[in-house]
């Protein structure tokens, strides 16, 4: 047998009944390239590096080593050359490479040429361009068919890489002598003992870094407590209102069935939370929880987004792809500014709920899911029905329970609590030894009507943290709007206030925000100075020469 004679027609034999693959006699399994890329992801993510050429390396030569003794075998060779020579045409065969020309050996002076190498595709695939050559399991691969067939250690190491911009990979192989010392380091991966060495690290930096998450958790834990000790935080949400408390006692009691559910409420309000809440509250905790903005995203990419799509199906489109409905398979899919959505996307959402199915954009066939929805909107989705917006049907079938999130301004029991938990977190980030409101900040707060909600205290938070001075969060420290907010008129004793009482308590509060600048307080009350100044008198506030009493 001649190398040129090897035909995969003749190698590869395929038994269907009994679901085996044989390749030069030996079974065989088929595995994708891009499994065998996430696999060099995996390791390299978790692992790093070393960890993962290493057991890539020896993987490869483990595989090399056998190969090299099934094809002799197999077939009755004419030299033992024609058995070295055969290893990287047997690996061409199996689609791992091509060789450039076919007839050059590793080797040989010149060493061997690859092109169109699976691995260097991978890496560039999930990493981009490397610093350094990157065929790792490739190289142990021919290593070891080399080592078997000439009977001693021959180690292939490669100097150039397309996985770094090269036109093409270079490999040599050489004898450990033959190699030198300069390359003493890279010859270490072929060492079994390297793989401990190399797994001891990484489990000893997997270790430091658990210990790390746990100090700071620790430390975040303390910040809270000392902050905000008087907080009971179901999944991180402050609940002190009356109206909040309903909300999250009834998220608790859908949480345990599988019904839609639709959370509505103003931007920033923490509907996002809300549906963390029914996740980890559900039968579904140990799942994915996955959240998608279908406003921000065109109506074309959304439905690739939500259902995926079949290679080829657009410009792009080069493989097949899961999309979020199959990627959130058993847990829950939250569908954020679902009221955005478009009337042709709400009619294959619509039929996606009904049916518990979704087909690939390109493909005719359908698969099966197990996801819980939650919806999420800001606006009016009953009035964009009446007005034809919304899908009546799909409306309904989102909305078997709804939720509706309060305003910040409509739970002003919760502002103070919240927005000391808010301090706390943005201290511990920013390392900040600020621990609490002033008193004059914590009224500022409570006089502001939060248009942005929570979102809008929790950047007001985290500017006062930045600015403040001392331990404490200062009236100035807070964001102009919220230092400039008036006191909301409140009614007292179960029924209306005088309006003489009203208008002097705002008065004075205004006053008191300008430092006692009666023009200033005029100007902005809309007044005449002299109407100010027989008012503070009449409320026995003037004295002196017209100078407003301290404390005004």
């Amino acid at each position: 047998m001649r190398v040129e004679d090897l035909d995969h027609r003749e190698l590869l034999e395929l038994d269907p009944e009994r679901g085996v693959i044989c390749f030069a006699g030996q079974r065989a399994i088929l595995l994708d390239a891009v499994a065998m890329g996430l696999l060099r992801k995996y390791l390299v993510e978790n692992f790093g590096l070393t960890a993962a050429r290493t057991v890539l390396t020896q993987f490869g030569f483990a595989h090399g080593w056998r190969m090299a003794e099934a094809i002799r075998a197999e077939f009755k060779w004419d030299s033992d050359d024609d058995w070295r020579r055969a290893g990287t045409r047997l690996n061409a065969l199996e689609g791992l490479f091509r060789v450039e020309p076919e007839d050059k050996d590793p080797l040989c002076k010149e060493g061997v040429m690859l092109v169109a190498s699976y691995e260097a595709e991978q890496h560039l695939l999930h990493f981009g361009r490397a610093s350094a050559p990157m065929c790792w399991t490739i190289c142990g691969l021919i290593s070891g068919y080399l080592s078997r067939t000439a009977d001693e250690e021959i180690f292939v190491l490669e100097d150039r890489c397309m996985g770094k911009g090269d036109a093409a990979c270079h490999l040599l192989g050489r004898s450990r002598e033959g190699w030198g010392d300069g390359h003493a380091e890279e010859l270490r991966f072929f060492e079994p003992t390297r793989l401990q060495e190399c797994l001891d690290v990484s489990l000893h930096r997997v270790t430091e870094t658990l210990k790390s998450a746990e100090r700071k958790l620790l430390e975040h834990h303390r910040a809270l407590v000392h902050t905000a000790r008087d907080i009971d935080e179901p999944l991180g949400i402050v609940v002190r209102s009356h109206g909040m408390r309903q909300v999250v006692d009834l998220a608790r009691r859908v949480a345990k069935v599988d019904a839609t559910v639709l959370i509505t409420g103003e931007s920033g309000s923490g509907k996002e939370r809300i549906a963390r809440l029914l996740h980890e509250e559900s039968t579904r905790a140990a799942g994915p929880f996955i959240a998608v903005n279908c406003g921000a995203i065109t109506e074309t990419l959304l439905e690739s987004e939500l259902f995926g799509h079949a290679r080829g199906a657009f410009s792009g489109a080069t493989q097949d792809r899961p999309g979020l409905f199959e990627a959130a398979n058993g847990g829950t899919l939250l569908l954020d500014e679902v009221g955005e959505v478009s009337p042709g996307m709400q009619v294959k959402l619509l039929r996606t709920l009904q049916e518990r199915e979704i087909r690939r954009v390109g493909e005719n066939k359908s698969r099966r899911v197990d996801v819980r929805v939650v919806a999420v909107t800001n606006r009016d989705l009953a009035h964009d029905v009446v007005g034809g917006a919304f899908r009546q049907d799909l409306y309904y079938r989102l909305k078997v329970v709804e939720l509706h999130v309060p305003p910040l301004r409509a739970r002003k029991d919760d502002i103070l609590p919240l927005a000391r938990v808010l301090l706390a977190d943005a201290a511990q980030r920013m390392r900040r030894k600020v621990t609490g409101l002033a008193p004059a900040a914590a009224d500022q707060l409570l006089r502001y009507e939060w248009p942005g909600n929570v979102r809008e205290l929790e950047n007001a938070m985290e500017r006062a943290v930045a600015l403040a001075r001392g331990a404490r969060v200062e009236r100035e420290d807070l964001p102009e709007e919220v230092r400039q907010a008036f006191p909301a008129p409140a009614a007292s004793g179960g029924g209306v206030r005088p309006l003489d009482e009203v208008e002097k308590e705002y008065i004075v509060a205004a006053l008191a925000l300008n430092g006692g600048n009666q023009s200033r307080t005029a100007i902005q009350l809309q007044v005449a100075p002299a109407t100010l100044y027989r008012k503070l008198k009449s409320y026995g506030l003037i004295r002196g020469r017209g100078k407003a009493r301290k404390g005004a």
